[in-house]
């Protein structure tokens, strides 16, 4: 809970086709905390966190078969 008392909540995003996009939290519309985005077929493509709406600490890109492709590290 933030110093306001706002809670995060789950947060959704579809592809066109109705299969999951991107998954994770926001707090006051805003994303935080850990994040997931898939490809079409449902195979992972990337994650990482979020803090107040800003990309932090490392965020890893997978392949088409899951494997880490490359890790990036956000300030």
């Amino acid at each position: 809970m933030t110093a306001t008392g706002a809670k995060a909540k789950k947060h959704v995003q579809l592809h066109k086709d109705g299969s999951v996009w991107a998954k994770g939290q926001t707090l006051e519309g805003v994303p935080t905390g850990y994040w997931e985005w898939f490809r079409v077929d449902g195979t992972l493509m990337r994650s990482g966190h979020f803090e107040q709406g800003r990309q932090v600490g490392e965020w890893t890109t997978y392949d088409k078969l899951g494997r880490v492709y490359k890790v990036t590290v956000k300030k």
